[in-house]
């Protein structure tokens, strides 16, 4: 496609005339960033939340975990591919259309299990995994640059928590699904079929809602700003920019966060949620698990905006803040997890056995609000490396590309039943090896004016200052 260059985000539109244009009015317009990541969050609350709370069952719902694990194998490796491509995709095509072709894959998946609980035939499940990882890995990276390019850079962890509360409201709906569907089958094995029909609706719901998504070009910030530059870039460009993101100090730093903030999942998922629970208490599991981490997300969203003036101390004490949580929670899953070395549990927990049910409960819950703190963490910092939500769409498919490398090996690892004490020991051990890096990256990048950012290009470092707009076209 032919390139069309704009100003740079921040500077102010002009008419033809350059005579300055009313300013944007106040209040709820469907071109603000607000309107606009509200409908992304709504999008993924159909889309991958519920994937999501499907996943969040164990096994996808199915007794044996096995179909899951390959399906999920397939779709997290198509999903590191298309994660990093998905960059370059949305550069290329847009967001609504990367949008759209990235959710309708989520229904399909959601067939797939339909039409296992029938045909016990893992050629579907697995090759629809592989469609999805496809699918995820576009709709993801046009997602990370609307909710990191968007919003004013001092309320971007605003933003990112009203996105991730939207995000796992889906989870949380989608836990009651099969909680309510399935709560007079104490002894079932698998999920109902109308529990997939409930899933694959609010998918087609998420996929339709794609078409309400503007342009970039049209997105104006209440102060009349634009909200990024915009560009149409080349297939060429967008080659070479991937391949640099490998070499980028910025990238590598974040490299250990990105592997281990999926990677988890499958234990949590499959063998804390899968096995010690009843199949409604699962699902009941998940309406809290995806809650958990909308209250983590708002509570890490507002001190990263407003806990200090410096935005590199907020950084800073958030990484900490994560570190000293994460730690605490993981030593209680170690501790949890001594009490079934063997992975077997022969009497599944209900959730009306509240002696038992207490403590399982509270560490997994724990697991959902630690997801949330580190990924808005992580999200947040990748938003305060740059205003381009190009630049921002390659660094977000960058992440989403190695967080889904990091799956693919996890889901592998579980199929091959390695100990879930091996298990546990190295999601913690990912996790911890990630703090020191952020906050290298937090010291070395993250500057404190939250209008200023910094871009290093051939070697040498440029501070961009925003100006404020004057007028708005």
């Amino acid at each position: 496609m032919a390139v069309s260059e704009l100003p740079e985000a921040g500077t102010p539109l002009e008419t033809e005339s350059q005579a300055p244009a009313p300013a944007p009015r106040r209040g709820l317009r469907y071109n603000s960033p607000l309107v606009q990541v509200s409908l992304i969050g709504l999008v993924c609350f159909c889309c991958p939340g519920m994937f999501n709370a499907l996943s969040g069952l164990g096994g996808g719902g199915q007794f044996d975990h096995s179909t899951a694990d390959n399906a999920n194998t397939a779709l997290y490796a198509c999903f590191a591919v298309f994660g990093i491509l998905g960059g370059a995709a949305h550069n290329l095509l847009g967001p609504r259309i990367t949008l759209l072709l990235g959710s309708l894959t989520f229904p399909l998946y959601a067939a797939s299990f339909l039409y296992y609980n029938h045909h016990k035939s893992q050629i579907f499940p697995v090759t629809a995994g592989a469609l999805l990882g496809a699918g995820a890995g576009l709709l993801w990276a046009a997602q990370g640059a609307i909710m990191t390019s968007y919003p004013p850079p001092n309320r971007r962890g605003s933003y990112i928590s009203l996105f991730w509360c939207l995000f796992n409201l889906g989870g949380v709906l989608g836990g009651l699904l099969p909680f309510s569907f399935n709560y007079n089958r104490t002894d079932a094995g698998s999920v109902n079929d109308a529990t997939y029909i409930a899933f694959m609706a609010f998918m087609l719901v998420g996929a339709g809602l794609t078409f309400l998504v503007l342009p970039p070009a049209r997105i104006v910030r209440d102060d009349g700003t634009r909200a990024t530059r915009v560009t149409y870039s080349s297939v060429s460009t967008e080659g070479w920019e991937i391949l640099k993101l490998f070499t980028n100090w910025k990238m590598l730093l974040i490299l250990p966060a990105a592997w281990a903030s999926n990677f988890f999942y499958t234990y949590q998922f499959n063998n804390v949620n899968g096995i010690l629970f009843t199949l409604r208490t699962k699902g009941l599991n998940n309406v809290f698990y995806w809650g958990a981490q909308m209250v983590g997300s708002a509570g890490i969203g507002y001190f990263l905006d407003f806990g200090f003036s410096s935005r590199r101390k907020r950084g800073l004490i958030g990484v900490a803040a994560v570190a000293v949580l994460g730690t605490a929670i993981w030593a209680g899953g170690l501790a949890n997890q001594l009490t079934y070395l063997d992975g077997k549990f022969d009497s599944p927990i209900d959730f009306k056995d509240s002696h038992r049910y207490a403590g399982p409960f509270l560490l997994y819950f724990s697991y959902g609000l630690l997801d949330a703190i580190f990924q808005s963490l992580i999200y947040w910092i990748i938003g305060a490396l740059a205003n381009d939500s190009q630049i921002l769409s390659r660094y977000v498919g960058f992440y989403k590309g190695v967080q889904s490398a990091g799956a693919a090996v996890a889901w592998q690892v579980d199929t091959h039943k390695t100990s879930l004490l091996s298990q546990l020991i190295v999601n913690w051990g990912l996790t911890t090896i990630s703090y020191p890096l952020l906050a290298v990256l937090v010291f070395l990048a993250v500057k404190d004016e939250d209008y200023s950012v910094s871009s290093v290009e051939d070697g040498k470092e440029k501070q961009m200052k925003m100006a404020a707009p004057s007028s708005l076209h």
